[in-house]
């Protein structure tokens, strides 16, 4: 009996020990959930095999999801630590009191293109025509596209052509079979769309500029609470540092050949235009100008109403994330 006594002890012992020492487990675990096909799993993924996450301090643990919406829950409800959203979705956020903060990931946006054969020079030219738009009726990037229009051509999108909505992959699909006069599409679709023939009218940040907004903004991010940043600068700063030594490594070409799989390139020309288009999407290090930020999400808010942006007109404090300030 005694034996079984000191030895129930010393399991017990060793068990309190692990639950009420987490500082000698090891680095800290930061848990990110993201969409299960995302462009960012191309850089954690880099991260991952090149031990930028352990070598900065902490060990990265990623889980895929099916949507962005289902990454939004498990994060609302604690359940990971960081996902990938844009920083409008973290200013409304904010202004609703939810203590969120966001950590710049891409400045990457898509653009509207149009078949090989197409004889449309300007939107102007798509009057009477039919749009596939990636979303609904509130992405982004046809809020931007719908104001450049009427800026530079008194042209109203919504009135003088049709409006087909749907899943990125289908909107791809149909737009490289012809049946559309014009697509509006996620970057990565967009790379894929050129690479088979078709051909960009407008980028987003072309009619971002020539509307006054800064393009450089960037506009998705790693999100994370704001109070687990306060209590954890060090494992921010990490996060921050190796998503830039990933980026840094993927300015070579030899760094791209372990993601081709996972990157879903169906020929050559497709892979070059992927790599293409993550590299131009890489932010400008540094702090966020808050300015042009604010300038942004005005014209959003007039744009997408309370639909998009609930009551937020203004920049909310404390959006931006800039590690080791």
């Amino acid at each position: 009996m005694k034996t079984i006594l000191q030895r129930m002890t010393a399991v017990l012992s060793v068990a309190l020990t692990t639950a009420l020492s987490p500082a000698f487990a090891g680095p800290d675990v930061l848990r990110a959930s993201v969409l299960e096909f995302g462009t960012v799993n191309w850089e954690l993924d880099t991260i991952k095999s090149n031990g930028l996450d352990t070598a900065n301090g902490f060990t990265l643990e990623v889980t895929g999801v099916a949507g962005g919406a289902a990454a939004k829950v498990a994060f609302e409800a604690g359940e990971t630590d960081v996902i990938v959203s844009d920083w409008l979705w973290v200013a409304r956020q904010r202004a609703a009191g939810r203590d969120f903060v966001f950590l710049p990931y891409s400045k990457a946006v898509g653009g509207l293109m149009v078949p090989a054969d197409s004889t449309a020079q300007t939107l102007a030219d798509l009057k009477g025509g039919k749009i596939g738009i990636a979303g609904g009726p509130l992405d982004k990037s046809w809020l931007i596209l719908r104001a450049y229009a009427d800026q530079q051509y008194e042209l109203d999108l919504v009135e003088e052509t049709e409006q087909v909505f749907g899943a990125p992959p289908l909107i791809f699909k149909t737009a490289t079979s012809g049946d559309y006069d014009g697509a509006i599409n996620f970057w990565h679709f967009m790379a894929k769309m050129e690479a088979g023939g078709m051909r960009q009218l407008v980028s987003v940040s072309e009619a971002a500029e020539a509307l006054g907004l800064d393009p450089n903004t960037p506009l998705l991010g790693y999100v994370l609470r704001g109070d687990m940043a306060r209590e954890n600068p060090d494992l921010v700063a990490g996060l921050s540092a190796a998503s830039r030594a990933a980026k840094e490594l993927l300015m070579q070409d030899a760094a791209w050949e372990p993601l081709r799989e996972r990157m879903r390139a169906k020929t050559d020309a497709q892979f070059k235009a992927l790599i293409a288009g993550f590299r131009a999407g890489i932010p400008d290090p540094g702090p966020v100008d808050e300015g042009a930020a604010d300038k942004i999400l005005r014209l959003m808010a007039k744009l997408g109403g309370t639909d998009l942006l609930g009551d937020v007109e203004s920049l909310p404090a404390g959006v931006f994330l800039t590690p080791g300030s």
